[in-house]
């Protein structure tokens, strides 16, 4: 755990994919054709949490929905893409817009076509049902599922490692 701690130190933008990180990875469709995904309240909270610190979010998906878009605004996401078919293209839009390194990124993924991004950047983070392959060529694999609370684990990990966490938590205990 000191290694990942060690590449989570400089994480200034923490960037997901959607469909089986944010959420389960199941879509349903209503009658009249539009998405509907199911969001972990827990990773919201995590995400204002780590925005909190200063750590800037990004959503890059392959997908549109309205319902992400709608998440992505209600959560204050600072960077979202959507209909992306190069996540490479995109990652480099937002190093260029940030002013970031690729080491001051973390990305969580789920599949393959999350791969180009996640040996780009300083920490790669892979949920446990992600294809063997892509856990392999990640830093860290979440104990939570996606959908079911791996972003949240994710912040959690970063404040812990920028030493942000402890203090976030007292303030809960006021």
């Amino acid at each position: 755990m000191q290694t990942v701690h060690a590449l989570a130190r400089p994480v200034r933008l923490l960037i997901m994919d959607v469909d089986g990180v944010l959420t389960d990875g199941r879509i349903f469709f209503t009658a009249e054709g539009e998405e509907l995904k199911a969001f972990n309240t827990l990773d919201g909270h995590g995400l204002k949490m780590l925005q909190s610190t200063g750590v800037k979010l990004a959503i890059i998906t392959g997908r549109s929905a309205r319902c992400v878009e709608h998440r992505a605004r209600n959560l204050g996401i600072d960077y979202y893409y959507h209909g992306i078919s190069d996540k490479v293209a995109a990652f480099q839009t937002l190093l260029e817009e940030t002013g970031l390194s690729p080491e001051a990124c973390a990305y969580i993924g789920d599949d393959v076509v999350d791969l180009p991004v996640m040996r780009r950047c300083g920490l790669a983070v892979a949920v446990p049902d992600a294809p063997a392959f892509v856990r392999q060529h990640a830093h860290y694999v979440t104990g939570c599922a996606g959908g079911q609370g791996a972003v949240r684990e994710l912040t959690e990990l970063i404040m812990q490692a920028q030493g942000s966490y402890e203090g976030l938590m007292e303030r809960y205990l006021a």
